[in-house]
């Protein structure tokens, strides 16, 4: 069992999990999901410090890009060359952000998985 699929899992099975394994942990019936989480992975001996960083938004970041090509679209009906180049080069770069934080996440996943 990896911190994955860990994080899918829901609350009622995560106290289901805690239960059988690990009798001796007291409260569980009234831990919310991520504190069920962080407890059995750290039964479990799983790391969850890299997988906590490289989280972000990505519903933000997409709502963002969406957004700018809106705008975008609106500069290439304008004509205005200079803005366009401007909405261009934002797009590039929370694109870029996306990607390097999923590339992050999956080398996170892999180290994890080696351990």
């Amino acid at each position: 069992m990896d911190y994955k699929e860990i994080k899918k899992m829901t609350a009622g099975k995560l106290r289901e999990e805690i239960a059988a394994k690990f009798p001796d942990v007291d409260g569980v019936t009234s831990m919310k999901k991520e504190q069920l989480v962080e407890v059995l992975a750290e039964k479990l001996g799983i790391d969850t410090h890299a997988h906590a960083a490289v989280d972000i938004d990505k519903t933000a970041i997409k709502q963002k890009i969406k957004a700018l090509k809106k705008e975008r679209d609106e500069a290439l009906a304008a004509h205005d060359k200079a803005r366009l180049h401007e909405i261009r080069h934002a797009i590039h770069k929370q694109k870029h952000i996306l990607r390097r934080a999923v590339k992050k996440a999956d080398e996170a996943a892999a180290h994890a998985s080696k351990s």
